[in-house]
């Protein structure tokens, strides 16, 4: 049994762990600059076993296994297997060159509930470029056939820049095609290899634009839409919810309890077990092997900064969505240096 959180408004929901840096791709908005490489001081199996144990000691979050490549590592099913043994809920963030039929089946049967597959373009021409690998589009989908033939669910993840975003609609409706069992769209935070990609994100005017887009897609599409780093979004929906318009928060704020979730409900572990409210914040809150991953949770200053709202400054500290919406911690620090700062792709004027 779980104890009881001191806390119930900051459960830990969600972690995200990179268990490795090593991948076989080169992607141009990597948050991890990763590249096929080997890894020093990765955590060892004995250890993650053990982060495993404390974080079921505490709490129920979904785990993503994410990278890097998560499968370059050779004991990731027995850390998958092991996880779900410990009643966690354990899913995958491959990029899919390393999914066939064998593969997806031993997910399955190691624990995996789901695994999510990244499309970036809605062609190979796109999509490659973009994951800078030959190749890497049929990859994918050759990827979701073999996870829809082993039974396993898989869900579409698209990160948008001003290069792709005019293909978000058909890349949404190829994640339909495919038997997606959800998409989520990421909007680019400038850190890692994306910090020199040109132009890389797309500018306040056209983001507030595109996220009423995708609001009202989720209604008029069959599978689930989600947004991350993108918490406006979530005002978006709380707006619409007041003004009696179609969709509102239905569907939506039902599914998460705000919009930025960094140190709230989620947080992230590298791959040499330094903690952080999310992968693209890099502010340092402990490492699993100085203290317990609960402690750092419940103690460490960054996180406890970002739960009190009053500490917000800019529109951000004024808004009546911050409860809602929180704006982008991550946008903020790698734009203005200052993490506590306004949402640099938010348009909304504050209040309420």
């Amino acid at each position: 049994m779980v104890p009881p959180h001191e806390d119930n408004l900051f459960q830990l929901r969600m972690v995200a762990w990179e268990v490795t840096r090593r991948c076989n791709l080169a992607c141009v908005h990597c948050r991890a600059s990763a590249s096929d490489e080997p890894c020093d001081d990765e955590l060892s199996t004995r250890e993650c076993f053990a982060l495993l144990d404390e974080i079921a000691s505490f709490a129920r979050p979904v785990i993503i296994l994410t990278g890097g490549e998560p499968l370059l590592r050779e004991d990731i099913f027995d850390i998958a297997e092991y996880g779900a043994g410990k009643g966690l809920r354990m899913v995958m963030a491959p990029n899919g060159t390393l999914v066939d039929v064998e593969v997806a089946d031993k997910l399955k049967r190691a624990g995996i509930a789901r695994i999510s597959l990244s499309l970036d373009g809605a062609n190979a021409g796109a999509h490659d470029s973009f994951r800078q690998v030959e190749g890497a589009f049929y990859a994918v989908i050759r990827a979701a056939r073999a996870a829809k033939e082993a039974g396993l669910e898989f869900q579409i993840n698209s990160t948008v820049t001003s290069i792709n975003v005019s293909e978000i609609p058909d890349i949404m409706n190829l994640a339909v095609d495919m038997g997606a069992s959800a998409f989520h769209v990421f909007m680019l935070v400038p850190t890692g290899r994306a910090k020199g990609l040109e132009n890389g994100m797309i500018g306040a005017e056209e983001c507030e634009s595109f996220l009423r887009w995708l609001h009202g897609e989720t209604e008029a599409q069959p599978i689930p839409i989600k947004a991350t780093c993108a918490p406006h979004f979530y005002r978006i929906a709380k707006q619409a919810e007041r003004d009696g318009a179609a969709g509102g928060c239905a569907g939506v704020l039902d599914r998460t309890t705000r919009g930025c979730l960094a140190g709230m409900a989620f947080c992230f572990v590298s791959h040499v077990g330094d903690v952080y409210p999310c992968g693209y914040l890099e502010l340092n809150c402990g490492n699993v092997r100085d203290e317990s991953i609960e402690n750092i949770w419940t103690t460490a200053e960054p996180l406890l900064t970002l739960r009190d709202f009053k500490n917000y400054r800019g529109k951000c500290g004024t808004c009546g969505f911050v409860k809602v919406c929180g704006g982008c911690r991550a946008r903020a620090y790698a734009v203005t240096g200052d993490y506590l700062q306004d949402e640099p792709l938010c348009t909304y004027g504050g209040g309420s």
